[in-house]
């Protein structure tokens, strides 16, 4: 199945800690890194008194089901020191499975595609860097959901 995770961080060298969660991903066993974005700047999501956000989407192939996959980024997140203090707070590393297929599913720890995903354009935009083409499930393109999504002052991040 090909999956698609946002990643995200703002603590403790931001770019690193994307880089260092590819890595990890693409040493999952049954998983495949298949691409990856650029790496983009945003403003915070929640509360505004913390550092900006490092945003990058990976695109993998996967034998794992959505909650086998979720369990692994979680454990890599819990690796990479993340600590889940306040709603959309600062962290070390956050990664969500924006879509896995085209699967539709919500349980009490994961509902697919990620309900926020069409709304950001910090998941939007790497997602459409790498699968222009893609349609989500419910039949809208990234190009369309890219029309109407939350603008947070998304930049390239040089690397």
């Amino acid at each position: 199945m090909v999956s698609y995770i946002a990643l995200g961080s703002n603590l403790d060298n931001p770019v690193q800690q994307v880089q260092q969660a590819l890595l990890s991903i693409d040493q999952l066993s049954k998983t495949y890194l298949l691409a990856h974005s650029s790496l983009y700047q945003s403003a915070p999501m929640g509360p505004q008194d913390q550092p900006p956000y490092i945003n990058a989407v990976a695109k993998i192939h996967t034998q794992l089901e959505p909650l086998e996959l979720l369990d692994k980024l979680q454990a890599i997140e819990n690796q990479q020191g993340r600590v889940r203090k306040q709603h959309w707070g600062a962290r070390t590393i956050d990664l969500d499975i924006v879509l896995y297929d085209h699967t539709i599913m919500q349980t009490e720890r994961l509902t697919l595609p990620h309900y926020g995903a069409k709304e950001r354009d910090f998941v939007l935009l790497p997602l459409a860097e790498i699968s222009p083409e893609l349609v989500f499930p419910e039949g809208d393109s990234v190009s369309q959901a890219l029309q109407s999504c939350v603008r947070y002052d998304l930049r390239k991040v040089s690397q």
